[in-house]
């Protein structure tokens, strides 16, 4: 009896062991891809038009738009360019050149965004922690190509903070900020946003107007931000 006793003693000390690893291997692979919610990302603050689709971060609104201005671009990872092998101009390229749908820690593009020196991407400055955000919580939803996603934008609301710079932070500045200055343009400030805004280039160029290099490259804002960004410069532009 003392000798059953002591096997099932053993087998329940073995049992508990096993447990205990298997939550801290748990707890471990949950570090690593933490959920996020979509309604903190994009503009380092609430939602901004285009954000999520049915409680999923939207592909076409959030996610590409960081990718054409800040990895597509001329002399980079663009069609033409191809820098090392890699385009990333579309949700099929994007997804065959390095996503693992549901685990962004397993995907080289995402973890790329992480590496320092040489093997930084992009090379000429970092992505903002709430781009990498949108990124992470994309892929680990599944990496969905999201399209269409009908989300709120309101027209009528064009203020500086609120509205206007987290479109431009989304869709210009990955080209446009120091150390990438495509076409010698900053639109990392309200400064140099405004001086773009005074020459006509910002206005011209995200209408696609004749003499004017269309952008963002690879596509155009929705009618609703160009509206905005219009009626905002209508209203003297200010740092509202």
């Amino acid at each position: 009896m003392q000798q059953q006793s002591n096997f099932l003693q053993g087998g329940r000390s073995t049992s508990f062991l096993v447990v205990v690893i298997y939550v801290s291997f748990f707890l471990d692979a949950c570090v690593h891809d933490p959920f996020t919610d979509p309604s903190l990302l994009d503009g380092e603050g609430p939602t901004v038009p285009g954000c999520v689709s049915g409680g999923d971060v939207c592909f076409e609104s959030s996610v590409l738009p960081i990718f054409l201005s800040s990895c597509a671009r001329s002399n980079c990872h663009d069609s033409k360019t191809a820098e090392e092998g890699y385009v990333l101009d579309s949700y099929a390229h994007i997804v065959r050149e390095g996503i693992s749908p549901g685990n962004a820690g397993e995907s080289k593009l995402y973890k790329v965004l992480f590496a320092s020196g040489e093997d930084q991407m992009p090379p000429d400055a970092p992505l903002s922690q709430s781009q990498k955000d949108s990124i992470a919580a994309w892929i680990n939803q599944g990496a969905k190509n999201t399209t269409n996603c009908n989300c709120f934008c309101d027209a009528s609301s064009f203020t500086y903070a609120a509205a206007i710079q987290p479109i431009l932070n989304r869709s210009c500045t990955g080209c446009h900020k120091a150390g990438s200055l495509g076409g010698n343009i900053d639109l990392s400030t309200y400064a140099d946003v405004k001086v773009q805004v005074a020459n006509g280039k910002l206005l011209g160029s995200i209408t696609h107007a004749v003499g004017y290099s269309p952008m963002p490259q690879g596509g155009k804002l929705s009618d609703c931000q160009i509206t905005q960004i219009k009626q905002w410069i209508d209203s003297g532009a200010p740092n509202n």
